[in-house]
């Protein structure tokens, strides 16, 4: 298990926080308010319109992380294609990792798992989730949750796009890799066996949310890594590819934290 990010002496919102954050918030819910109607229009003409206007909120939100002062560092592998369906594996930090890799993955058009009780009362988000595609999970239900990811899997497959897993099963509240719980991945890799998978990282995002938004932090890096995709094969089994992603990722945290 990788240790936890180095952490700062716990401290107060700095003035800076707030100038940057006010901005921030304008441009950010002003962006999901927006593009509800965009999404449900959109939708009319079709799956694909609807995943481009998401793709779009998502690319503009990354703007307005910056406009927050979060600097964004990507390393991505030379063979990702666009337009092309894979399973990402990555670890989780905050629920800003959505748009974060939406707004990086565009054309591939980034799937989700996630709470049922998320797809109500968000705008925008709520949306998406309902009408694109996604896993939406009760987490007291496993069976219902496994039929949602498989079904998302097969979809994936089946329209070459992309579905995003969070193995660790939750997000991480300080930056600290947790243990793999292998049955959902496990479920989507067998849903999807033609799906190349990608082992992801991403670092700094909980910092992110150390005040909830209120204010965000100004100047948090986040590093994000898109590794080279792992081509199915029947000699591959489906736990060494989940291993290989833990170790990938693990090599990740530990070269960016020294």
């Amino acid at each position: 298990m990788t240790e936890p990010a180095a952490k700062k002496p716990e401290s107060r919102p700095k003035l800076i926080d707030w100038v940057f954050t006010v901005p921030f918030l304008i441009l950010f819910g002003g962006l999901l308010l927006v593009f509800d109607p965009i999404q449900r229009l959109a939708r009319l003409f079709g799956q694909r319109p609807q995943e481009i206007a998401v793709g779009i909120l998502q690319r503009l939100l990354l703007y307005a992380f910056r406009v927050g002062g979060m600097r964004l560092h990507v390393e991505r592998s030379e063979a990702i294609k666009p337009r092309t369906g894979y399973i990402i594996v990555a670890n989780h930090q905050s629920m800003l990792d959505v748009p974060i890799f939406g707004g990086l993955l565009f054309s591939n058009y980034p799937k989700y798992v996630a709470k049922k009780s998320l797809a109500k009362g968000i705008p925008s988000i709520s949306y998406n989730l309902r009408a694109g595609g996604n896993a939406l999970i009760d987490r007291d239900h496993r069976e219902q949750a496994q039929d949602e990811i498989r079904a998302m899997g097969e979809r994936a497959q089946q329209r070459g796009v992309s579905a995003v897993i969070y193995p660790e099963g939750t997000r991480s509240r300080d930056g600290s890799l947790s243990q793999f719980k292998p049955a959902g991945t496990m479920t989507l890799l067998e849903a999807a066996p033609d799906l190349a998978v990608v082992p992801t990282t991403i670092d700094g995002s909980w910092q992110l949310l150390r005040y909830n938004l209120l204010p965000l932090p100004f100047g948090v890096r986040v590093r994000v890594r898109f590794g080279d995709p792992i081509a199915r094969s029947p000699g591959l089994s489906n736990s060494e590819i989940l291993e290989r992603c833990h170790t990938q990722i693990t090599a990740d945290l530990e070269r960016w934290r020294g």
